[in-house]
């Protein structure tokens, strides 16, 4: 690939392939999540983007070797890994002594950072831990969050935003009742916010509807929300923008009422009634040497209501 004013312009048909899907596109490609440990991790840690990595698979990128940096103070290298990779998700593990067993889950918009949100690690079950089976690899889950603070504090509000991007999985148009069997659950609670992974178990319960059971498979985790990197509203904004080519067009003369009801404008063009067709009849024939005097003509109204 060669570069010219800014513009790279590709020498191979395999170079134009990769451009090609690097470019924008009208509906996105599935979001791609890295996941790397910083330059001094613990145990808990270590195994806990694991755990997250086979939550996320086969949509995520695991980096085995530390990487010395700090998301808050500099974040040029995770945008460069970013952009390598082309992921648009991210999450970095470290532990110190301030910041012990410390998740950064954080998004990018056009390889760029644009939100980071520092979550400390209090209790931690990992998946070996429960015997219990799991999911197949590439479930979609299902996400349930419970809790005020999910619904009036902005931080809150911004972290399920980011939950609801970082795990919520391919966009899929029909999902099967027996498909619907992985649950994540996420609970704000006094200041900690609790994540939960179910199993959804269909039970026979003498009727069609079947009886549901929760059964806990792990990761476990119990955050405690620590430092935010936000972005601004114009700039949140504009990375929620939408093409016009995706945007619903709006149909004309078609309203709705408060009840739902729909409604159609009809525009008529004027009828002449004495030349209307009607029943025919001995009586309203006419008869020879018979002047007939003409009505005045009643127009009929322009627009007319039809109710569907």
């Amino acid at each position: 690939m060669t570069q010219l004013d800014g513009v790279v312009k590709p020498k191979t048909k395999r170079s134009k392939r990769f451009l090609e899907s690097r470019a924008p596109k009208l509906t996105e490609d599935v979001k791609t999540t890295m996941i790397m440990k910083g330059g001094n991790t613990s145990q808990t840690v270590t195994q806990a983007l694991k755990d997250i990595y086979s939550l996320k698979k086969p949509n995520a990128v695991l980096y085995k070797k530390k990487n010395i940096t700090r998301p808050f103070e500099d974040s040029t290298s995770l945008e460069f890994f970013s952009k390598k990779t082309d992921c648009s998700l991210f999450l970095f593990g470290s532990h110190n002594k301030k910041r012990p067993n410390n998740f950064i889950f954080g998004r990018l918009f056009d390889f760029h950072v644009l939100d980071m949100i520092e979550l400390g690690i209090e209790k931690y079950i990992s998946l070996s831990d429960i015997k219990n089976s799991k999911c197949p690899e590439g479930t979609k889950p299902m996400l349930v969050f419970a809790g005020e603070a999910f619904d009036t504090d902005n931080d809150h509000k911004r972290l399920k935003s980011l939950f609801i991007d970082f795990f919520r999985g391919p966009t899929v148009s029909a999902v099967r009742l027996a498909g619907l069997e992985h649950v994540l659950h996420f609970t704000a609670l006094e200041g900690k916010i609790y994540m939960r992974s179910y199993r959804c178990l269909l039970k026979k319960s003498g009727c069609r509807t079947p009886r549901i059971e929760l059964e806990e498979i792990g990761p476990s985790f119990d955050f405690v929300l620590r430092r935010t990197h936000l972005a601004s509203d114009d700039l949140y904004k504009l990375a929620h923008r939408q093409p016009k080519a995706l945007k619903p067009k709006k149909k004309k003369n078609i309203s709705h009422d408060a009840f739902g009801t729909k409604f159609g404008r009809v525009h008529m063009q004027k009828q002449d009634l004495s030349k209307l067709q009607t029943r025919k009849m001995k009586g309203l024939k006419k008869r020879r040497g018979e002047v007939v005097v003409e009505e005045q003509d009643v127009q009929a109204p322009k627009v007319a209501k039809v109710e569907s």
